[in-house]
């Protein structure tokens, strides 16, 4: 809280012009002026002399107020009625004391609607990506974050899941990095949409909007058909937002769209929230699959004795070459060491085990050009 005292003398900007003195008598206490006092042969009081500086104006927080200072010694002493009132406190004179009270400032803290991006566990909390329209930050929920339902019901952030509408508060530190972090304070989980990351197979321009058509692979059977108006969120692959002119054939999505779906052939539905990767960074749907198949057929009977992700869930992604710890099978390494050198990438099929605690997680890598197995990430 900022007071400030500011000079003003009618007529003139010299701040060396002064006004005709007055004298008060005054008492203060924790130098604040209360009231005036005359000395009295009990002893209990004591008269003290000042100037009233009428041409001060005082401002708290900027705002101008209409109290006026008495200088003493050189010190500035204001109403303590005043100055509570101004500051938010309120004051009470029990015989001898002064009490100034009030309620401690409340945090300030900002507030988010948007998409879960996704979700992992951080040690002892939860690491939130989210996604809104032009915010895109990550949160931090642990055991101080008031999670809820839309019905205020208490929710457990191990059923935080990607694509939920939240209403979210954070802060009030914010780290500006990209994007930019800070704790949750609350959330508020609004609906839980459905998730498709496919292909975009056809696009047409209605009335209202945009009328997308999907399928697992590129000029693949249509399998989704989203509706996608003004206040659908589009955005790249950095998250900025897009124009649905973006959208074109052959491009791989993940959308947030629903909860209703018409059950025509095929399935319709309105869509929240689509994620275009312009950088034709994903593999399409069908081309995961793939590679889920052919990581399947490397591991061992004893691999797949301390899996937790089923054969279907692998995550598969793309991953830089150059920055993977890769053990690479025997006879592979001058193709690891070819890609390398050409900055390129491999394909990363990833499954959680009962071990991952101890050792991390099992990764198989391929060659994207040939699809061959190269060996896998390093585990410790």
């Amino acid at each position: 809280m900022k007071v400030q005292l500011q000079h003003f003398v009618e007529g003139s900007d010299e701040k060396t012009m002064r006004q005709p003195r007055k004298w008060l008598a005054v008492m203060t206490t924790a130098g604040l002026l209360v009231a005036a006092a005359s000395a009295g042969a009990d002893g209990i009081g004591q008269k003290i002399s000042g100037w009233l500086r009428p041409d001060i104006m005082v401002a708290v927080d900027g705002a101008e107020t209409g109290m006026k200072p008495v200088i003493i010694e050189g010190k500035a002493y204001l109403p303590a009625r005043g100055i509570a009132e101004a500051t938010g406190y309120e004051i009470h004179w029990k015989g001898n004391r002064i009490e100034l009270s009030g309620a401690e400032d409340e945090e300030q803290y900002m507030t988010f609607m948007g998409y879960i991006n996704g979700v992992t566990q951080d040690g002892d909390r939860w690491r939130i990506d989210v996604i809104g329209p032009n915010n895109w930050l990550i949160l931090y929920a642990d055991k101080e974050t008031v999670l809820t339902d839309a019905e205020g019901n208490p929710f457990a952030a191990e059923d935080l899941a990607t694509g939920m509408a939240i209403e979210a508060e954070y802060g009030p530190m914010v780290a500006m990095s990209y994007p930019a972090q800070s704790h949750a304070a609350s959330i508020k989980v609004m609906q839980q949409h459905l998730v498709a990351k496919q292909v975009i197979h056809s696009v047409e321009k209605t009335e209202d909007g945009w009328r997308i058509a999907l399928a697992d692979e590129e000029g693949g059977e249509v399998k989704l058909m989203l509706l996608a108006g003004p206040e659908t969120l589009i955005v790249r692959s950095d998250k900025q937002p897009a124009d649905a002119e973006l959208l074109e054939p052959g491009l791989v999505v993940r959308a947030y769209y629903g909860p209703a779906v018409m059950k025509s052939l095929p399935p319709q539905s309105h869509a929240q929230y689509i994620e275009v990767d312009d950088q034709r960074e994903w593999l399409a749907p069908a081309e995961e699959q793939e590679y889920r198949e052919l990581a399947w057929k490397q591991l061992s009977d004893e691999d797949k004795a301390h899996l937790i992700t089923a054969k279907d869930e692998a995550l598969v992604e793309l991953i830089d070459a150059a920055n993977a710890a890769v053990i690479p099978l025997e006879g592979k390494e001058q193709l690891l060491e070819d890609i390398r050198a050409n900055g390129g990438k491999l394909v990363a099929v990833t499954y959680k085990t009962d071990q991952d605690a101890l050792l991390g997680p099992l990764t198989v890598l391929f060659d994207p050009e040939t699809k061959e197995v190269i060996g896998h990430i390093v585990r410790m």
